[in-house]
């Protein structure tokens, strides 16, 4: 799955872009999940199942044609990243996600600083960024351009392995042309990597060796097993 969020204060456009931006997608034939903070709660609608809906409760609605989940409590976004399977996760605001680039929308030139913090790939609006890519509703599919050929996502680990503190290291360099994903060792780990319809699940260094010696200890006990062998475990 690639990633990228839509960055900027409030009234500056993150809606209207982010609406614009899957519809571009899909009218690729590309799949798309979007995720959006908000800082006035998640409004429900009057329904069976929004009232159902209240804190330190989980209600899951289920129809024809769609299904949805309602936590009564808070969720980091890659821990219900799992959930939603797609060629492309649009995040609308996020300031804080360092794990991945984001596209920024300006109101003032002084706001830049703030927003971009060597994540940005480009910029979006009447307002363009500083020795950044501008883009406007003329020039809306070069952005999705951009972003095809842009877009990533780290799992927020910040594990370590890769021999940076942080993922917002990595990403920074990442979008500066200086690394690419190949850098995160926990979803690119030649001894061991595990796989969820297709995505890789990042692994610190602690998760990995539990995970191993779990396996090793119990293969220890099979006929056909010896210490080095090459193994693969298959799971549907």
């Amino acid at each position: 799955m690639k990633a990228v969020s839509i960055v900027g204060y409030k009234k500056s456009g993150k809606t209207t872009l982010t609406r614009k931006l899957a519809d571009a997608l899909e009218a690729r034939g590309k799949s798309v999940t979007i995720a959006k903070f908000t800082h006035s709660g998640l409004s429900t609608p009057d329904t069976d199942t929004g009232n159902f809906a209240k804190e330190n409760r989980t209600v899951i609605g289920l129809s024809e044609k769609e299904c949805a989940i309602h936590w009564g409590e808070k969720k980091m976004l890659p821990d219900v990243l799992p959930l939603a399977q797609a060629d492309y996760l649009l995040i609308e605001g996020g300031k804080t996600l360092s794990w991945l680039p984001r596209v920024i929308l300006l109101r003032a030139p002084e706001e830049q600083e703030a927003l971009d913090r060597g994540l940005a790939i480009a910029s979006f609006g009447d307002l363009g960024a500083a020795e950044l890519p501008n883009y406007t509703d003329a020039t809306l599919e070069e952005l999705v351009d951009c972003i095809e050929e842009k877009g990533f996502m780290l799992p927020a680990l910040d594990c370590g392995a890769c021999g940076e503190e942080t993922c917002e290291v990595i990403a920074q360099k990442i979008v500066a042309g200086k690394a690419t994903m190949k850098a995160c060792k926990s979803v690119n780990n030649a001894s061991m990597s595990i796989t969820v319809n297709g995505s890789p699940v990042g692994l610190n260094p602690f998760v990995e060796n539990i995970i191993r010696g779990s396996i090793e200890g119990m293969l220890g006990s099979l006929k056909g097993y010896a210490p080095g062998s090459k193994v693969e475990i298959k799971i549907s």
